[in-house]
């Protein structure tokens, strides 16, 4: 092949779209049943922050009322049909476990200075490989996770469906981002529930449809085109964004206290197998749902010359030091809205630009200028 995308979500369909356009040959290898499952595999009631108008990938706005807020479910289904629609080369069911870039400075040899990737007992060679998994696949939860008490119910986020799965007592949601305030509340509903953490601020209004026509515009606008790496005010935030706390956005603290779930300190540990807040309380609790995040793992793939892909975004996703490679759809890969669904579009195009250009220099074959991209119809 001459492009490998690993990774069938959002950021490898756009991508898709773009390369598809140019007739370039490239192949999406997704781990999931179907394009889409990575959101069906969520909680039950999550739905995006962002409104429809704004959720569409390349070539096909997002159908139905442009200011509504659709569920996890209308968006895996979304991609399915983008998928479909524009016939996009995708192995399903095919988890990468492999890439590495084979040493052969000169390009010589049945496959030259490329990539080899491999899912099982498949592999495909390729000239370019883009990496669309997203930054952050790998379940964060602290340390002392494990020496909570065997009675005591708990488990990631990322295996959270909906109050069902909690036992009778208490829950405590440990980390107070978007998820864990989501899930506190609904929690709140069954269960008495408190959530540990502090905020990293909230957006200004009342969440909805109000929001989507007034102040959601605005923060896209910024999240677009004034945060980017581009500008000092950009390079600022993006220096700092991974160590910030996402503001609050649907969810506020206000919310939470009026349904009557506890504010609390951050957990620092455990006592006799019972949480510990940073103040020193000791919480009697029956469950622990960690929304703590997740971290990078690259360790799958290989690079030369000593490369740790690890923390490495490149120039909007162009990794100069490995030709061939690209990595979308990661945390301000050139904006804040990068791994967004408003933001995934725009970083697609740059990145099958930047792949199709690279290629023609490389080969002097005619491939389409990049011009023949064209618009997002």
């Amino acid at each position: 092949m001459e492009t490998i995308i690993v990774g069938g979500g959002q950021s490898g369909l756009a991508l898709g779209y773009w390369l598809a356009r140019s007739g370039h040959d490239f192949l999406i290898l997704d781990e999931h049943a179907r394009s889409g499952d990575a959101w069906r595999q969520r909680w039950d009631s999550l739905r995006l922050f962002t409104p429809a108008k704004y959720d569409g990938l390349p070539g096909a706005p997002f159908p139905g009322d442009r200011v509504a807020f659709p569920s996890k479910d209308e968006l895996a289904d979304y991609l399915e049909k983008y998928a479909r629609t524009f016939n996009l080369p995708v192995e399903h069911r095919t988890r990468v476990e492999g890439i590495e870039k084979m040493e052969n400075p000169a390009g010589t040899g049945p496959h030259g200075s490329r990539f080899t990737v491999r899912s099982g007992s498949r592999t495909w060679h390729a000239r370019n490989v883009v990496i669309a998994t997203g930054g952050y696949g790998i379940p964060r939860r602290p340390e002392f996770a494990d020496a909570l008490h065997p009675g005591i119910h708990h488990f990631h986020s990322v295996d959270y469906r909906n109050p069902a799965q909690l036992q009778p007592g208490g829950v405590l949601v440990v980390g107070l981002g978007n998820s864990g305030a989501e899930i506190a509340l609904e929690a709140s509903r069954t269960h008495p529930t408190s959530v540990a953490g502090k905020p990293g601020g909230e957006i200004p209004v009342r969440h909805g449809r109000f929001a989507a026509r007034t102040v959601l515009p605005v923060i896209r606008f910024l999240g677009m085109y004034v945060l980017t790496v581009d500008n000092p005010v950009g390079r600022k935030a993006a220096a700092a964004f991974h160590s910030m706390a996402t503001p609050l956005i649907r969810t506020r603290t206000k919310e939470l206290r009026a349904a009557g779930v506890n504010v609390l300190p951050r957990v620092a540990g455990t006592h006799h197998g019972r949480p510990v807040l940073a103040d020193g309380r000791v919480l009697d609790i029956a469950n622990v749902i960690w929304c703590t995040g997740y971290r990078e793992d690259y360790s799958w793939v290989k690079l030369p010359r000593g490369v740790q892909l690890e923390g490495l975004i490149g120039r909007r996703g162009v990794v100069d030091p490995v030709p061939g490679l690209y990595v979308l759809g990661r945390e301000f890969q050139f904006a804040a809205a990068s791994a967004t669904l408003p933001g995934i579009g725009r970083d697609a195009r740059y990145t099958a630009e930047h792949l199709l250009r690279a290629q023609h220099d490389s080969s002097h074959s005619v491939i389409p200028h990049t011009e023949s991209l064209g618009a997002a119809g």
